[in-house]
């Protein structure tokens, strides 16, 4: 099991060219990549998306690609001649309004932004692509080794609660039995307060009580529990990711502590529903974190 938040650094050279990746990842229902690289590699986009989407299946994955030619000619420079005819035909007309020449100098040139332009030269995809490939590969090991640890951390938290959300269904199983002799005792109660007199052989009583009794039955319910507490462990040690399934038990579980609390109706049962779906919100919070 992997935790989808981790960070992961890989670098490779070739004799033109050296490459540093960096892949973060964070929290996402579903798997996101977004790269930054130069964009004269737009087109390895979907190799790299490929061999990231083969590794990890959810999560917010940040890819940072960094290239430096390992050559001499790394960069060009390029003047912007456009640029400076131009700021020179500017400066002209304001000298003839002034009745003066007026020429731009270096210095004005060199303060426009754009007048000095530099690129890589001889960016090629499929040259830098040997690089960048046993790079990525690197990032991807070292960032699932980071979500491996994390992961068995998460699964031993999980585990801990679990047993704990275990635990308090078996007190709710113990205490259901009781639960129709309890009603009779309130019955019992109600009556006398009301100062009127019942047999305990009453048809009229025991019918209410078989209704009470069968109305309250919480054995299916927990039946589907011990189904889901099973399966819970299943998927914590399945090979694939487990995230979402574990989401939906998750759910599934809230749905049948709730179901218990309105059947049974009772002081004590409702005390243990509340604290099973406290603790089935911390399960469900660490949950969101697992691929």
């Amino acid at each position: 099991m992997h935790s989808m938040t981790g960070f992961g650094r890989g670098s490779a050279s070739t004799t033109l060219w050296h490459a540093n990746v960096e892949i973060t990842t964070v929290n996402r229902k579903q798997a996101e990549v977004v790269i930054q690289a130069p964009r004269e590699l737009n087109e390895l986009d979907a190799r790299i998306r490929k061999q990231i989407l083969a590794v990890l299946s959810r999560g917010r994955i940040q890819v940072s690609i960094n290239l430096e030619n390992t050559t001499s000619e790394a960069t060009e420079i390029e003047l912007n001649s456009q640029l400076a005819q131009s700021l020179e035909a500017a400066f002209t007309e304001l000298g003839n309004r002034l009745g003066r020449p007026l020429l731009p100098t270096a210095s004005d040139l060199l303060r426009q932004p754009d007048f000095i332009l530099t690129r890589k030269s001889g960016m090629d995809p499929e040259a830098c692509w040997g690089a960048i490939e046993p790079a990525l590969e690197e990032a991807l090991q070292n960032l699932a080794a980071m979500r491996a640890r994390e992961g068995e951390d998460l699964k031993a938290d999980l585990l801990t609660r679990l047993s704990e959300l275990i635990r308090l269904a078996e007190k709710i199983a113990a205490e259901a039995p009781a639960r129709p002799a309890r009603q009779l005792e309130v019955l019992q109660k109600r009556l006398r307060d009301a100062n009127l007199e019942l047999n305990l052989d009453d048809e009229r009583l025991l019918k209410e009580l078989a209704i009470y009794a069968d109305r309250c039955d919480i054995t299916e319910e927990l039946t589907r529990l011990d189904s889901h507490f099973a399966k819970f462990k299943e998927y914590l040690d399945a090979p694939e990711p487990p995230g979402r399934p574990l989401d939906f038990l998750c759910q599934e579980l809230f749905r049948e502590f709730n179901t218990i609390a309105s059947k049974a109706n009772d002081a004590q049962i409702a005390q243990s529903v509340v604290e099973a779906k406290t603790e089935l919100e911390k399960i469900r919070e660490q949950v969101q974190n697992v691929e």
